[in-house]
């Protein structure tokens, strides 16, 4: 775990996060805007003792970063903490959805480049690594995603329905009474979260507005969600950034609306 006398700063990993990440702006221009030359960034993790180079593009990691979520399996739902430990080299520790940190079964699973000789070796130890997470993971629902709309009505009354399609989702359950909402910059919001028995559906209550007010959303805007969680944890419901499954989604209510018109 990060030690808090440390700069460091976490991501969820979003539809679409293998293409790169965004840092966020407040320990970006704390730690890094006009402090550092060097526009790599030395990734290290607990799981091998290989360095993975990133480049910086802007606030964005870019070159470099597939591979290094490749190599560790990293999935959309999980979550990583980077520890700047200085020089430009960081410390990168990935959680589960759960919350809990992720344990893979050899200390270095993740191995340094392999000669041709052994490329079918390294194949089997990923084989098995991937493996090895995929059933970790199954208990996790991390792939609902579905439209929702700011309109004048929730954003005076505080409070978004989710579809009733949602009550399917193991992310969320009747016990659980908050929720974190994620933007695609990775900043979050708690807000309440409640059922309705009349209703038979969710509804986040306490939050939603501020949520909007800080994201500068216009009464029309729209937003396609990702919800993630096992049921037992705090679920999150993330901004999509852009995927097939968030376009297909945008297509069908944008198609909606003129036959309505």
């Amino acid at each position: 775990m990060a030690n808090p006398h440390e700069p460091h700063f976490f991501k969820p990993l979003l539809p679409g996060f293998h293409s790169g990440v965004t840092i966020p702006l407040g320990f970006f221009s704390k730690h890094i805007k006009g402090k550092m030359n060097q526009k790599i960034w030395k990734l290290r993790s607990d799981t091998s003792d290989k360095t993975w180079e990133v480049i910086q593009e802007g606030r964005r990691l870019t070159g470099g970063w597939k591979d290094f979520t490749t190599a560790h399996d990293l999935r959309i739902g999980d979550i990583v903490i980077f520890k700047h430990e200085g020089d430009m080299v960081f410390h990168v520790t990935p959680f589960g959805p759960s919350c809990c940190e992720i344990q893979y079964t050899h200390p270095h699973i993740i191995k340094e480049e392999a000669d041709a000789d052994d490329a079918a070796d390294d194949a089997d130890d990923n084989e098995h690594h991937h493996k090895i997470r995929t059933w970790a993971m199954s208990s996790f629902s991390f792939d609902y995603c579905f439209l929702a709309e700011v309109t004048a009505s929730n954003l005076k009354e505080d409070k978004l329905h989710l579809p009733v399609g949602a009550t399917s989702s193991t992310a969320l359950n009747k016990q659980c009474q908050e929720m974190i909402l994620v933007n695609k910059e990775g900043n979050s919001w708690t807000v309440s979260l409640q059922f309705s028995e009349s209703g038979g559906m969710y509804y986040i209550g306490r939050g939603w507005r501020k949520f909007c007010l800080d994201n500068r959303c216009d009464i029309g805007d729209l937003f396609v969600f990702n919800l993630i969680g096992d049921g037992k944890t705090t679920p999150l419901m993330c901004v999509c950034s852009e995927s097939k499954e968030c376009s297909e989604l945008l297509s069908k209510h944008l198609s909606r609306k003129k036959k309505e018109c």
